[in-house]
């Protein structure tokens, strides 16, 4: 258990985080639904595009920020303008304006454009102050709350964000979102000051971010498990499938729509609940390889599924498959990184997460053009698989990676 004298910040910097991925996901499900239905599964993957783009770009530049300047800060700033983004989302959908489908697409894509540079800072710069507030001791125990409540607030964001499409429509259903953004600003400015630590006032950027880029080099472990991430994800992942699916193979509506959309995080909340309850002890990095290659095998489950409740069911198990490379990688990430370099090595791990979430959406649209929905789903699930093959003869240590 997180000690008592800690349980007051702890507890409102979990709040900011529940309420602002909260927010963040409903904003990202009733995108994707908005842009499918303004255009196609090929546009939704151009929506992930626009935000991976200034996401990576930024993330180079955010990492050394953060571990120069005080955290809170830049996380109470984040989350003031996500909420403004969300507004003008509410904004440009309402109906009093006669804007074209295009004009929509066009400030969507801007505005997502925005969102993937502030998450650049917000995410690097939350993961980077836990360590600030828990002891090294009790660090692992902080992990798996963050975690958990990262899924609880996805699984919340993707299904009541079908939900209030169905119930407010899309206009409503923004303003809601960022009424949540705002409410996770209020719990950050309740944490305590998260000043920089043993950082080179006058070191040059370039040279702080090649350290940053050295140490994930360097430490093989952490490597492979993120280049595994990036890629198995890349390739298998289905969000950007999953309105098409939806409305044309399922047959199915909004709300329907947001539970399927939330079947993954569903998974994975219930895979980290079991870890948080009976903790990996061993042989964690074969246990990873395995989960990732039945997350592949899930995706193509999903893509040959023709019924509902199955559909539903490979991507829950899929989600359960996938947490257990999320509690990996983060354990890791936390345990041995450096307090000076925090910042740095959360924002690359946040290009490789941008990488496999916002570049494997695009991969999504690109596929589903060129080779049709179904085709493409089974392809990225078998290359997921193949990527474990890979990432076994790449990185023979991982099999053998304990902490």
């Amino acid at each position: 258990m997180i000690s008592k004298t800690l349980t007051k910040e702890f507890r409102h910097f979990i709040f900011s985080r529940l309420f602002f991925v909260l927010g963040l996901r409903m904003i990202t499900t009733i995108v994707i639904y908005q842009v499918f239905h303004l255009a196609s599964t090929y546009m939704v993957g151009f929506a992930g595009l626009a935000e991976f783009v200034p996401a990576v770009i930024a993330a180079l530049f955010a990492g050394h920020y953060i571990d120069k300047h005080n955290k809170k800060n830049i996380l109470v700033w984040s989350y003031a303008f996500y909420t403004l983004c969300g507004l003008m989302l509410a904004i440009i959908s309402l109906p009093y304006f006669q804007f074209t489908n295009s004009t929509k697409l066009s400030v969507i894509l801007s505005v997502v454009f925005c969102t993937g540079i502030i998450r650049s800072f917000a995410g690097p710069a939350a993961n980077s102050m836990i360590a600030a507030i828990v002891p090294r001791e009790e660090l692992q125990n902080a992990i798996s709350y963050n975690s958990s409540t990262w899924l609880i607030s996805s699984i919340g964001g993707h299904a009541i964000g079908g939900l209030l499409i169905a119930i407010l429509g899309i206009p409503g259903a923004y303003f809601v979102t960022a009424a949540l953004i705002f409410i996770a600003g209020i719990f950050a400015l309740q944490l305590l000051p998260k000043p920089p630590v043993n950082v080179k006032a006058n070191e040059p950027m370039i040279t702080s971010i090649k350290k940053g880029f050295s140490f994930v080099y360097h430490n093989k472990n952490l490597l492979g498990v993120i280049s595994l991430d990036l890629f198995a994800v890349l390739f298998g992942g289905a969000v950007a499938f999953i309105p098409e699916v939806a409305s044309t193979v399922l047959h199915t509506g909004a709300i329907g729509y947001g539970f399927l959309n939330a079947a993954m995080d569903i998974g994975s909340l219930i895979s980290v609940g079991i870890l948080v309850r009976y903790p990996m002890k061993q042989k964690q990095g074969l246990k990873m390889l395995m989960a990732v290659a039945c997350f592949g095998l899930c995706i193509i489950i999903f893509g040959l599924s023709k019924v509902y409740w199955l559909s539903f069911m490979a991507l829950l198990v899929a989600g359960l498959c996938d947490a257990v490379s999320v509690v990996v990688r983060g354990t890791i990430l936390q345990l041995f990184t450096p307090d000076e370099l925090r910042g740095r090595v959360a924002s690359i791990n946040l290009i490789f997460i941008n990488s496999s979430n916002e570049l494997g959406q695009f991969e999504s649209g690109v596929t589903s053009r060129m080779l049709g929905t179904v085709p493409a789903i089974i392809f990225g699930g078998a290359m997921s698989v193949l990527v474990v093959a890979g990432t076994w003869i790449k990185f023979p240590q991982l099999k053998k990676l304990e902490y």
